[in-house]
């Protein structure tokens, strides 16, 4: 067990040091909350139920009965809360003899940053994973599929037919198909494009492409109909936990990416010290799950 004595800081034993670095840095926004909606949870487990509603009517002749349907029970995703936790553990020595107050102050901020890294990396993986084989959800697929099935029949794809990198017709193209997306029964639903996700290699890629008043990269005096026609009314989201460098995703507004919260970060910073030892313990940990319930929350393009 990992315990912080004074052999492993004993510079910070010493008056004179010029200048202690590594601990100040600035971090991030929250980033995962531009994905993820927030659901509380209060069970071990939470289940997302899919429901179809009814399909077109049908032309009823005279004199003849009304034809009738059913609504039919869809997909079940089920998201299982994890618990993630960290801590360590100070000799009294260490705390009493650190000259620079490093280890007393800075343990709070760099165990809350270890929490909140955690739960960024832990998010994005679900995005990171969104063509890779075996991270299925309720319909059996990966996030992003070409062939999501409905629960009355059919399928129906939330990814390019042909795989294309950050250009201004797949983006267009992927707003086209979004539109046209239909419901469990075939109906037409009203989803739209919401929001760009992009890794920090294609921020630079996505404001040209999005903002300028032209058409981008081409001698066409045409309109940049993304812009024009508002698109995207959030605008680009940009991710550092994203790992595919050319991967990136129309995030929209049907419900369907969820942050469930069974419980907040905690943090112990006062923590009974051991009476035989007197070594100090300090413990975070929190508990909680990402899923997707609903694939057109998400319509992606692995690049090429």
């Amino acid at each position: 067990m990992p315990i912080m004595t004074t052999g492993g800081f004993a510079k910070l034993l010493t008056p004179g040091i010029k200048k202690i670095y590594g601990d100040k840095y600035n971090k991030h926004k929250t980033e995962y909350t531009d994905i993820f909606n927030k659901e509380t949870s209060t069970r071990a487990y939470e289940e997302y139920q899919g429901l179809s509603g009814f399909g077109l009517a049908q032309r009823k002749s005279e004199g003849q009965p009304i034809a009738m349907d059913s609504m039919k029970q869809g997909f079940t995703t089920r998201s299982t809360n994890v618990t993630y936790a960290l801590g360590f553990i100070i000799t009294r020595e260490m705390y009493e003899d650190d000259q620079y107050d490093k280890i007393s102050t800075q343990r709070s901020r760099a165990l809350a940053n270890s929490m909140r890294q955690t739960k960024e990396i832990v998010g994005a993986n679900l995005i990171n994973r969104a063509y890779t084989a075996g991270y299925t959800f309720g319909d059996g697929k990966v996030l992003c599929a070409t062939d999501h099935p409905n629960a009355a029949g059919g399928t129906f794809s939330n990814t390019l037919a042909v795989a294309s990198d950050l250009n201004q017709a797949a983006l267009e193209q992927m707003a086209i198909d979004i539109s046209n997306f239909t419901d469990d029964r075939g109906l037409k639903i009203a989803v739209m494009p919401k929001k760009l996700l992009v890794p920090p290699s294609l921020m630079f890629e996505a404001e040209r492409i999005l903002k300028s008043s032209l058409e981008y990269d081409t001698a066409n005096n045409a309109i940049n109909a993304l812009k024009a026609k508002n698109i995207f009314p959030e605008g680009i989201a940009i991710n550092h936990y994203l790992t595919d460098t050319d991967a990136f995703f129309i995030l929209t507004d049907a419900e369907g990416l969820v942050y469930q919260e069974r419980r907040a970060d905690e943090f112990e910073p006062t923590a009974e010290n051991d009476w035989d030892t007197e070594n100090a313990r300090y413990k975070a940990s929190s508990r909680y799950a990402f899923t997707a319930f609903d694939p057109r929350a998400l319509y992606g393009s692995p690049g090429v």
